[in-house]
């Protein structure tokens, strides 16, 4: 289904997502043959570059300010109100890393955790309002949030994001998991991006020749059957076909 770029996206509701790798130009080598992104730093602040899938952005790949950040795939939820937001999460016992802050002109950015320490980003928007594809080939489709208290998780997020995820006509693109359901018990609670693609298989196949690699093969889910891969450069995310 393509998105509207100028279409707003209720509070809760995953609305970008980015990428902080080592090495950009290798990352835009990687997306751009396995999603058929095209690429360009207009707009897009601090080093970054955007993605884009026939001309509407789609998520954007920054390089990494200090060696010992994670390389990692990273999930923004829509508000209109971010300190207010950082707020209310910093009170349920979430934690505030970094922001409210300035993004250039395009709005504003923070990144918290909750209280079993799952990082994901707020952004509230000015001049870029975030995904201008979703849910078709080559664009965001999901988010899934591993954690080892799956109860505790629909308490924190549904009394953040009670409209967003059960409100009327609710699309949510974000569903919870026990770690274990996929990933080892030791594994630290996390946010996992999904991307679309038409055929599981060739797009794995396509992940392993550009030198990525499979973390976990494809299962079946309630949302599709998934495939969770890393890039060449490690970061982590998922491949969804319905």
């Amino acid at each position: 289904m393509a998105e509207n770029s100028a279409s707003m996206y209720g509070e809760g509701t995953p609305c970008w997502a980015d990428a902080q790798l080592p090495d950009v130009e290798a990352g835009k080598r990687f997306y751009g043959e396995l999603f058929g992104w095209t690429f360009d730093g207009e707009d897009a602040p601090g080093g970054s570059v955007w993605a884009r899938l026939d001309g509407e952005p789609v998520a954007s790949l920054a390089p990494k300010t200090d060696g010992r950040m994670p390389t990692v795939w990273t999930v923004y939820f829509a508000t209109p109100d971010a300190r207010a937001l950082t707020a209310r999460i910093t009170e349920a016992g979430g934690r505030l890393i970094s922001g409210p802050f300035a993004v250039a002109d395009l709005g504003a950015a923070a990144l918290v955790t909750d209280p079993e320490g799952a990082v994901f980003g707020l952004w509230q928007s000015d001049g870029h309002r975030g995904f201008g594809r979703r849910h078709e080939p080559g664009a965001f489709v999901w988010t899934e949030l591993y954690t080892p208290e799956p109860r505790a998780a629909n308490t924190f997020y549904g009394d953040l994001f009670h409209e967003a995820l059960f409100g009327s006509g609710a699309d949510p693109d974000f569903g919870r998991a026990l770690i274990t359901d996929v990933f080892p018990a030791e594994m630290p609670a996390h946010f996992l991006v999904h991307f679309r693609v038409g055929d599981l298989d060739a797009a794995l196949a396509v992940v392993r020749r550009l030198g990525g690699r499979v973390q976990v093969p494809p299962f079946d889910a309630s949302y599709g059957r998934v495939a969770v891969v890393t890039d060449n450069q490690g970061a982590s995310f998922a491949l969804l076909t319905r």
